[in-house]
């Protein structure tokens, strides 16, 4: 099952995506309170449609940015070297995380 993780480090409070696979696949900017992070990953949960994806390639890199209704990036994925993995990531993104389940790490 996908799972959101939650973490603190360097300060901040951090969430992660992890599919079913284990892999990382969507990050979350740093928090200064748990509550903020976990109204992230509400919002995140809210904002799962393919209009809220904006794809891209740079440096030889494929990814995606996450953005809520009024644009604001709310979660970013790792890089890929092919937009096939980069579309399946958005794809686990899509499908699992309305229903991921969070884990407090910190």
């Amino acid at each position: 099952m996908a799972t959101f993780q939650i973490f603190h480090s360097s300060g901040q409070y951090w969430y992660r995506l992890r599919a079913d696979n284990g892999e990382i696949v969507q990050s979350g900017e740093g928090y200064t309170t748990k509550a903020s992070c976990r109204h992230g990953i509400r919002s995140v949960r809210a904002n799962c449609r393919p209009e809220h994806f904006k794809c891209f390639f740079t440096a030889g890199q494929y990814g995606f940015n996450h953005v809520a209704a009024n644009g604001e990036i709310i979660g970013r994925s790792e890089k890929y070297t092919t937009a096939q993995a980069r579309d399946y990531g958005l794809q686990v993104v899509l499908q699992a995380a309305p229903s991921a389940h969070v884990e407090d790490l910190s």
